[in-house]
């Protein structure tokens, strides 16, 4: 009997883990996804070919023999990218020959579906389960689900994938820096993306654009956005195309993903295998995509992933500049993220074949991250100062299922309309959306059709409110300035200095009969307060030596000088010493006179206070290191007035009796 569980992914991925209770004993528990993931994809790919096996079995019978493209005519009998020409199915491979019957059914696939479990590397796992006398179980175990197309939608059969490689991570310990994208941020995401080029689709009914995802996992990003553009048919009759490109770092991730694309057709060309375009490697160090460029793209890269592995090519791109991909810069190596960032910008369609906009969702480190001239201020710069930040949405909290960090939705495109140029739109939609019913880990938030319908409707209108700010780019931008003040100085000649004097390398270095002259003329001086003045005409010009150094000048000073923010300046050959313990950095913003900034904020303050001008800026080469970052907390900060005393009192002794009185009950 076949049975169609509850169509709920978390309930459908429950129900297909108890087999781990069959292979419980017989495997280790950090085993049991290995086993249960492309059993769950052989089912899914069993169902889908259900309808026509016959007619794909007959048409193998009628051609094999025959000296024609025998691959093309299966696919067109199985009305799919793919095939099977085996006679056998999970719930007929017998319990004699098991084995030899399951390897001839994968083998028989075609060879788009035989990569996939080769990448499972399933024969292995057909001998493990055989030599425990399992294969026939668990093969019958899988037969019995139904995973039909019409049983299990694409987004419910992504999420099923999803949450099995989220329980496989969890019993081996891993997987904690993956996130699955929930389907209600890539809704938003999907329509923020798409919603400029309505007109486009109206004009131009059924039109073909690319589409990319830097790291597609198991590609539950991709078909989103796909069955997303197929509602666009109530509107236009005919939906636009989206030809879907991928890559994915992990193995069995990657397996997903193709099986994934494999099922997804696209109505202008049902037969075109779409999971030839997902790729298998890291996407910075090992880009399967080298100089192609997508209409759309959309990701959701690991936060907070270290990239050091990926390290070697990477800087080796830097040094490319701008004919790679990294050319703005490189982030500290804890956090890919804006590098990720990066390959989007490179990948974006070229404006003279349309432009490109893409999607990516982030935590709020690359809003902020680094200081001025760092990596990842530099990268920002050169997102902003090149205009390709379109805007950027704060999501609620609690939105995904593994992490309660803040995360935002970025919005970048090389072909900006007018009205947006040079402009950044942030959107504070942290107030928006509504509780989950019942939480699925960490996601205690969505977004609902009415909370995408307004961000949307607030991206479109590009207009100032409560939740909506409009900011110049050099809004973003500031140069710090090293801001220096003069060293002050007394002199004390008492016997503590005159002691450090003797063991001084600068002093060490003169002559036997010098020291001794030195150190007579300096016995003569008493402890009292002596100025800088002094110092050069009572002190310095007449030393018993031929020859004073700029060194030994300087080590005087420093030995017989302290410090005193009333006395005179110091001086060393005209040039004024600056007291190095009194340095500051100063953040003046980018569209702020320098000079005016200092007379405001600095020298009513520290009146000898100047500015370092020796530090420039390597772009520029104006004073002061420039930066960028986009302080979100800032711009949408609400003073809330605090409670008076009174009300905190009363509360606390309604409390007190309150507990008193449960005492005496006691």
């Amino acid at each position: 009997m076949v049975i169609t569980p509850n169509n709920n992914d978390t309930v459908l991925t429950n129900f297909i883990w108890k087999n781990a209770d069959d292979l419980r004993g017989d495997f280790p528990h950090t085993q049991f996804g290995r086993i249960i993931l492309p059993f769950t994809i052989l089912r899914r790919l069993e169902c889908v070919l259900e309808e026509n096996k016959a007619k794909v079995l007959a048409t193998y019978e009628q051609f094999k023999d025959q000296d024609l493209a025998l691959d093309a005519i299966l696919k067109n009998a199985s009305q799919r990218p793919f095939y099977n020409t085996s006679n056998y199915s999970l719930s007929t491979l017998g319990g004699n020959k098991t084995k030899a019957n399951l390897e001839d059914y994968i083998s028989k696939f075609s060879e788009n579906v035989r990569k996939i479990f080769e990448g499972f590397k399933f024969a292995q796992i057909i001998a493990e389960l055989d030599a425990a006398n399992l294969l026939l179980l668990i093969s019958g175990n899988f037969a019995k689900i139904n995973l039909h197309p019409d049983a299990v939608p694409d987004r419910t059969m992504s999420n099923v994938y999803e949450h099995l490689i989220a329980k496989f991570g969890a019993e081996v310990g891993t997987g904690s820096e993956d996130f699955m994208t929930p389907h209600d941020v890539v809704h938003l995401a999907t329509t923020l993306l798409l919603h400029p080029d309505n007109d486009l689709f109206e004009q131009n009914l059924g039109l073909v654009r690319t589409l990319y995802d830097m790291t597609c996992g198991t590609g539950g990003f991709l078909s989103d956005m796909m069955n997303h553009v197929e509602t666009y048919k109530d509107k236009y009759k005919v939906a636009p195309v989206l030809v879907p490109h991928g890559q994915e770092i992990q193995p069995e991730t990657h397996a997903v993903a193709l099986g994934n694309m494999l099922l997804k057709r696209l109505e202008t060309d049902p037969s075109r295998d779409l999971s030839a375009n997902i790729k298998l490697g890291s996407t910075l160090s090992n880009d399967q995509y080298e100089g192609k460029r997508f209409h759309y793209q959309c990701a959701n890269p690991p936060y907070g992933m270290k990239w050091d592995k990926d390290s070697k090519e990477v800087k080796a791109e830097q040094k490319l500049g701008f004919a790679g991909r990294f050319g703005a810069g490189v982030p500290k190596s804890s956090d890919g993220s804006m590098l990720f960032l990066q390959n989007l910008v490179a990948k974006l369609e070229t404006p003279e074949n349309g432009g490109g906009r893409g999607a990516i969702v982030l935590s709020g480190s690359p809003l902020f991250n680094g200081k001025a001239n760092s990596g990842e201020s530099n990268i920002r710069r050169w997102l902003l100062e090149n205009d390709y930040i379109e805007a950027i949405v704060a999501l609620p909290t609690e939105i995904f299922f593994r992490t309660g960090i803040t995360t935002y939705v970025w919005l970048i495109s090389n072909r900006k309309p007018s009205h947006r140029q040079g402009k950044v739109q942030l959107i504070d939609a942290s107030g928006l959306g509504a509780s989950m019913r019942k939480n699925e880990g960490n996601k205690r938030t969505y977004l609902d059709d009415d909370s995408i319908a307004e961000i949307t409707r607030i991206y479109a209108d590009f207009e100032e409110s409560e939740i909506s700010k409009i900011f110049d780019y050099t809004e973003f931008g500031y140069r710090q300035v090293q801001v220096k003040r003069p060293l002050r100085m007394d002199f004390h000649f008492n016997a503590e200095n005159k002691a450090i004097l003797k063991s001084n390398k600068d002093f060490i270095k003169l002559s036997e009969a010098d020291q001794n002259e030195v150190q007579k003329f300096i016995d003569q001086f008493d402890d009292t307060p002596k100025s800088f003045a002094w110092l050069e005409s009572e002190f310095i010009a007449k030393l018993p030596i031929k020859k004073i150094s700029k060194a030994l000048n300087e080590a005087l000073i420093n030995v017989f000088g302290d410090k005193n923010p009333d006395a005179e300046i110091i001086t060393l050959n005209g040039d004024v010493l600056f007291d190095t313990e009194l340095n500051d950095a100063e953040s003046i913003p980018l569209n702020q006179d320098i000079q005016a900034y200092m007379a405001k904020e600095i020298l009513p303050h520290a009146p000898d206070a100047v500015i370092d001008e020796k530090v420039v800026d390597a772009q520029d080469g104006q004073v002061g290191l420039v930066g960028y970052e986009i302080n979100f907390n800032r711009y949408f900060y609400k003073f809330e007035q605090p409670r008076h005393p009174n009300e905190t009192l009363a509360e606390i002794k309604k409390l007190s009796a309150e507990v008193a009185q449960l005492l005496g009950e006691i």
